[in-house]
């Protein structure tokens, strides 16, 4: 295969990696802080859909404007050899999955499940691990290693935020 395909496909999975595991993470550490701070599930959607549309966004001109930085050096370069990724194929992928998968915290929310939180975290658990997974399998990594990585991972950042809730709830406010 051409290497500037593997290049393209490559920046593809990377951009769709990053994104869908920064969705699933940063909408679900608004859900646990929210939780953990004991507000109503109308304000976990709300803070949680505010972020999902705005980073989401964020993201995406981050990544076009990041992929359009190296388009543009790499042109100043004149290398004859050089084929550039498209910032605006790379923003779109940015922007897709991470508001598909950062939606999959709210759910719960979403349908009023009683246990909100719990489904939530469950939802997010196996999302991560599956995305761990896919990585895993498009790399000829370990999908189980891979899996408990981002697992992991996200496990952590989900933890903090719990944390920073509850203890703001609790001793600052």
């Amino acid at each position: 295969m051409e290497r500037s395909i593997i290049h393209e496909r490559a920046s593809f999975l990377r951009d769709f990696v990053f994104a869908a595991d920064d969705g699933i993470i940063t909408t679900f550490v608004v859900v646990a802080g929210s939780f953990g701070a004991g507000l109503a599930p109308s304000v976990v959607l709300t803070l949680g859909f505010a972020n999902l549309l705005a980073d989401g966004f964020s993201m995406a001109t981050g990544i076009y404007l990041g992929a359009k930085s190296e388009v543009e050096y790499e042109k100043s370069k004149n290398d004859p050899h050089w084929e550039s990724d498209s910032p605006v194929k790379q923003g779109l992928i940015t922007f897709v999955s991470f508001d598909i998968a950062g939606v999959l915290p709210l759910l719960p929310f979403l349908f009023a499940i009683r246990a909100g939180f719990s489904a939530s975290a469950a939802l997010v658990g196996i999302s991560l691990f599956g995305l761990g997974v896919v990585k895993g399998i498009y790399t000829k990594k370990s999908p189980v290693k891979s899996g408990l990585e981002t697992f992991l991972i996200g496990g952590i950042a989900a933890a903090l935020a719990y944390a920073v809730g509850f203890l703001v709830d609790n001793f600052v406010v």
